[in-house]
């Protein structure tokens, strides 16, 4: 029998978050490209300028039906039309609204791209918004909210949202509107939202992938470059305003076999030079598996399945007004919610009076960094990461210079961020569960005021 030699390893090569080339189109869209060869998957990310703060008062949730309208539909071709013509592409064409703004992404094989481009360029330039399809697209929003209500983590968000955020706040509410305001929307409206905060001068496009024999220029411009709009209209955001008091809401579910655990507060933006720290800190309290919350409250007193402790950016502003979410979640059985709940406060106790470990920090450090050329694997991946930079207004290379800053943060810098980001008499805990069997335990914690609500 013959062995061949085993193979060598390759020599290992420095890795960097992609660099983006910068542009601007003769209509105003900025282009951020990203060539990356053997990427014959090319993705798109549009980014438009209409936050959720933008939405008219008793209408919300019609950023949300004007993203999915899009593609039902242009001056061209029907939605039946429009699906079918992406579909010959081999593209997939998906929108979503969010508090910085409206996202589109398309995903197309790169020998498509052109096609692929005029389509997108056409729902962004001329959609139809027919009365039919925005009031299919409304109905369907209604029927998803008695389910959002029912799922519990989905729930938890809600009402944590709710007690944290002023009721005059948008991110009080939720981000695809309730049913009282999704009942409201109407073709006029939706389309009152797209021509006040749709247009190429305050919009930005993302193109990722194997660039390679593609004029991009003249593609962009014949496509992209098409579209025309008026001057972008001066907004304001409004500032971010929480109650962070600690306190406990426990939404009431009669019979629940386990209760869902949401606790958080608001922290900085990502502009602030704690950020990478804070995200070394949180990995290490409740980032993956054999972070600490896992560890007690799932591997020694088998409570959970999995707690994860970690940071979401609501906002993100050069002038330091942002905010993120900074949240704990999880499920536990029902009779153990109290233990649970007190458990977990050991550990934040525990944390902040003893620190995290060497040992901690090396193993958070070297999964978040060590990680990123997998995470970055796919044209998607980094186009998605970055549009977050582009709504987050971040400067290009922010992701790249945010793994040299994980790399470099130290223990005492890491545990340092963590404490001040889950103090422990500064935390809203919302509960989903049966408050007949909760309720008590919870109370004699003695972690902040207990109310019940219902719904």
């Amino acid at each position: 029998m013959e062995f061949h030699p085993q193979p060598k390893p390759g020599t290992p090569r420095v890795w960097a978050f992609p660099a983006p080339e910068r542009g601007t189109l003769g209509n105003g869209l900025t282009v951020l490209r990203c060539h990356r060869p053997g990427q014959q998957v090319v993705a798109v990310e549009i980014v438009l300028d209409a936050p959720l703060d933008a939405e008219p008062e008793g209408l919300d949730g019609v950023a949300t039906i004007m993203a999915r309208a899009l593609s039902e539909g242009t001056d061209k071709h029907s939605a039946e039309e429009f699906a079918a013509e992406l579909e010959r592409c081999g593209a997939t064409l998906d929108a979503h609204a969010d508090h910085p703004g409206v996202r589109v992404s398309l995903e197309v094989p790169a020998s498509r791209l052109p096609k692929a481009l005029g389509l997108l360029a056409e729902a962004l330039r001329a959609p139809a918004f027919a009365d039919s399809e925005v009031e299919r697209l409304v109905r369907n929003r209604l029927d998803e909210i008695p389910h959002e209500t029912a799922n519990p983590a989905r729930r938890a968000a809600k009402q944590l949202s709710a007690e944290l955020f002023p009721a005059s706040s948008r991110m009080s509410r939720p981000r695809q509107g309730s049913e009282d305001t999704v009942a409201r929307i109407d073709s006029a409206a939706v389309r009152a939202f797209y021509e006040a905060h749709v247009r190429p001068a305050s919009a930005t496009a993302v193109v990722v992938g194997d660039l390679t024999g593609i004029d991009l220029d003249t593609v962009l411009g014949d496509t992209l470059g098409a579209w025309t709009g008026d001057a972008p209209r001066p907004g304001a955001a409004r500032p971010v305003t929480a109650d962070d008091t600690g306190r406990v809401v426990i939404v009431d579910r009669p019979g629940a076999v386990q209760t869902q655990l949401l606790i958080g507060r608001t922290g900085a933006d990502r502009h602030d030079r704690v950020w990478p720290a804070q995200v070394v800190g949180t990995y290490c309290l409740g980032g993956t598996l054999t972070s600490r919350l896992d560890r007690v409250l799932r591997e020694e007193k088998g409570y959970t399945y999995g707690v994860r402790a970690f940071g979401q950016v609501l906002r993100s502003l050069p002038d330091g007004t942002g905010a993120a979410m900074l949240a704990i979640s999880g499920s536990v059985d029902t009779p153990n919610t109290g233990p649970a709940l007190d458990d977990l406060w050991k550990v934040l106790r525990t944390l902040a009076a003893e620190g995290l470990t060497d040992a901690e920090r090396d193993a958070a450090v070297h999964n978040l960094v060590g990680v990123a050329p997998l995470k970055y694997e796919t044209a998607a991946s980094v186009a998605g990461t970055l549009a977050d930079q582009v709504e987050q207004h971040l400067p290009d290379d922010f992701q790249a210079q945010l793994y040299q800053r994980l790399d470099t943060t130290g223990t005492v810098e890491a545990t340092a961020a963590v404490v001040n980001a889950f103090p422990p008499d500064r935390l809203v805990t919302v509960l989903v569960g049966d408050a007949a069997q909760i309720k008590a335990p919870v109370e004699a914690l003695g972690i902040g005021e207990v109310t019940v609500v219902t719904g």
